[in-house]
């Protein structure tokens, strides 16, 4: 065993005894963070227009501080980057995470001196929580890969501004960067598809032990490593042993993913935005996510079904329910005040706090009034799949099918097979028997003959991949929405159709 992995067991076991001590008293925890928010966010321009000094609970805060995305949040970004300080937050931002929103524009999110540790040292916790549970830190000794954006940062107001992982990337702890691969002049490659070869060039004869990205990027690095090579990535890397990931639902990918590497490998889900860490999966055995209580993040929660009213129920910590969808609110030391990430989760636990990423709050299809989400789609085709085992996904995304050249409206499944169903009409009976299972409104409009039963249209290899490249979005932190209240996506990949046999 090596030095670094030797060294590291002591120092989980000291992460993992504060994490449990933090996580079992979360309010009192959200209690200390809130008052230094306020605190400090009483000097900022931001504080004085909503009037911090008045605000000596959380019931105050929630009549002082709506709840905004980055549009309404836009005007302060906008005086940061005309030069301004002490907007958000103290100061200004040390870094701007740029990233794309679909009705924005290009985003610039701000992350502050204060702000950085809950990215950095949260990452590390995921991996130092694996090490004390599992015991295996020999990973640590080999090539670790983070398939991320490029690191090249601009100067935006005199804030370096880049992606999220291309800043994280300059944190990278000295004790992991000389085990770390791509180079950081591989890394700066724009271009996704000149990247990945330049990669597996620079990895396919290493002794890679830990792989972290989304996982349809990484399936794509498999699959032209297996293309040079002939193999298994678990002959190409033997020692390959730990799998990270996060931003998509795993388990469309899982069985393509343990399929090409050969055999199952251990995995650790995380939930990093560029808003902030919000929670990593901590047990092996366990698929929630340790909500991160004591990061400089003050949460609050909304019933997704109250999300677009006027007035929606905020609540905090210790006021959720378990299985309830709420979309997510965050209040951070990076100067974010109120601000809805988008994202919808669920809480499986309380003691700890354990949730799932359920979907986002703004993906959906109620063409018909059926509001059909994200974590209903992907349920219902991971039962399809159990009942139809010789069937391998690539990818996947559903939308609504309103006006039909002939009969009744209908749900269209666009999905790239790795491997197609032996019969198709039985593949969508099951699926479409799966969100009926799932989605009682669903149920209802199918009884009602208002919809038909989904259909499934099927697409050529690499159709999602050669779409993404389309729209300059491929590699890196780009994934596609698992589904659409409109055809935007649906229309374009109806050009990619498998032609009938």
């Amino acid at each position: 065993m090596g030095i670094v992995s030797s060294l590291s067991k002591p120092f989980a076991s000291y992460i993992v005894k504060d994490q449990k001590k933090w996580s079992l008293a979360a309010a009192a925890h959200q209690d200390q963070i809130f008052n230094n928010l306020i605190k400090v966010g009483g000097q900022t321009l931001f504080g004085k227009d909503h009037h911090f000094g008045d605000i000596k609970n959380y019931e105050d805060f929630k009549k002082h501080v709506p709840v905004r995305d980055y549009e309404e949040l836009r005007p302060y970004v906008d005086r940061i980057l005309a030069g301004e300080s002490d907007i958000l937050w103290k100061g200004k931002p040390a870094y701007f995470a740029k990233t794309s929103g679909t009705t924005s524009g290009t985003k610039y999110i701000p992350i502050t001196k204060d702000s950085i540790p809950n990215h950095i040292n949260s990452a590390r916790n995921a991996l130092l929580t694996y090490i004390h549970q599992s015991k295996n830190a020999r990973f640590l000794d080999g090539k670790l890969i983070f398939l991320s954006g490029s690191p090249v940062l601009e100067q935006l107001a005199g804030i370096n501004t880049g992606r999220l992982s291309g800043i994280v990337n300059h944190h990278v702890p000295g004790y992991l960067r000389t085990n770390q691969l791509p180079t950081y002049k591989t890394n700066c490659i724009e271009d996704w598809e000149a990247k990945l070869e330049r990669i597996i060039d620079e990895t396919i004869h290493q002794d890679m032990r830990l792989i972290s990205g989304i996982p349809p990027w990484v399936q794509m690095y498999f699959d032209r490593i297996q293309e040079r090579t002939g193999k298994r990535i678990e002959e190409v890397f033997p020692n390959f042993s730990l799998f990270v990931y996060g931003g998509v639902n795993f388990e469309p990918y899982r069985a393509k993913l343990y399929e090409s590497i050969g055999r199952k490998v251990d995995s650790i889900e995380t939930y990093p935005a560029s808003e902030g860490f919000i929670a990593y999966q901590d047990s092996q055995v366990d698929p929630g996510l340790l909500l991160l209580l004591n990061s400089g993040i003050f949460f609050e929660f909304i019933p997704a079904d109250e999300y677009f009213n006027e007035n929606p129920t905020r609540l905090r910590i210790d006021e959720v329910k378990l299985d309830v969808n709420y979309a997510l609110i965050i209040n951070s030391n990076a100067g974010l005040w109120g601000y809805s990430i988008g994202d919808t989760v669920k809480f499986i636990s309380k003691d700890p706090y354990k949730l799932l990423v359920t979907g986002r709050i703004k993906h959906f299809i109620s063409a018909f009034g059926e509001h059909v989400i994200g974590e209903e789609v992907e349920g219902a085709m991971k039962e399809a799949v159990s009942h139809h085992p010789e069937v391998e996904l690539i990818e996947f995304t559903v939308a609504p099918q309103v006006t039909p050249s002939v009969g009744l409206p209908l749900h269209e499944w666009y999905i790239e097979f790795a491997q197609a169903p032996k019969d198709m009409a039985a593949f969508e009976q099951t699926l479409d028997q799966a969100l009926i299972k799932r989605n009682s409104y669903y149920k209802d409009l199918i009884k009602g003959s208002i919809l038909r039963p989904l259909q499934v249209i099927s697409l050529e290899r690499d159709a999602f991949r050669n779409y993404m490249k389309s729209q300059g979005k491929l590699g890196g932190q780009n994934k596609v929405p698992r589904l659409a209240n409109d055809r935007k996506i649906a229309d374009e990949l109806i050009n990619f159709k498998k032609n009938a046999l």
